[in-house]
């Protein structure tokens, strides 16, 4: 099964970090995407570059900004195969964010 492992942080997470551990957390996340059961990954532009958008009424709405004015904003994701939640969850654990303030939510995937 697939799972989404989002992570949300508060923006500028890692400017308090020294040179050392910005650079150990980088090789951590590159490390995961490296790992075989790795479907794909991403990580996002800050939040202040997002555009939402809705239809109401056959018109289209866009707003400036992300869809929640929230302290942890949606960072990046990772797609994982894994054979079930707890090994997902283990992975999961594995994201530098979640042990530097931050929170991944682990969700499974809708197969097609």
């Amino acid at each position: 099964m697939q799972y989404a492992l989002m992570i949300y942080t508060e923006p500028g997470y890692h400017e308090v970090l020294s040179e050392a551990e910005r650079e150990s957390a980088r090789a951590e996340f590159l490390a995961l995407a490296d790992d075989a059961r790795c479907v794909g990954h991403a990580q996002l532009q800050p939040a202040e570059t997002a555009t939402c958008v809705r239809v109401a009424g056959g018109r289209t709405l866009m707003t400036d900004g992300p869809f929640a004015d929230t302290k942890e904003v949606l960072g990046g994701v990772y797609l994982f195969e894994a054979a079930n939640l707890d090994e997902a969850i283990e992975l999961a654990a594995r994201i530098p964010a979640a042990r530097l303030g931050g929170v991944v939510e682990v969700r499974p995937v809708v197969a097609p």
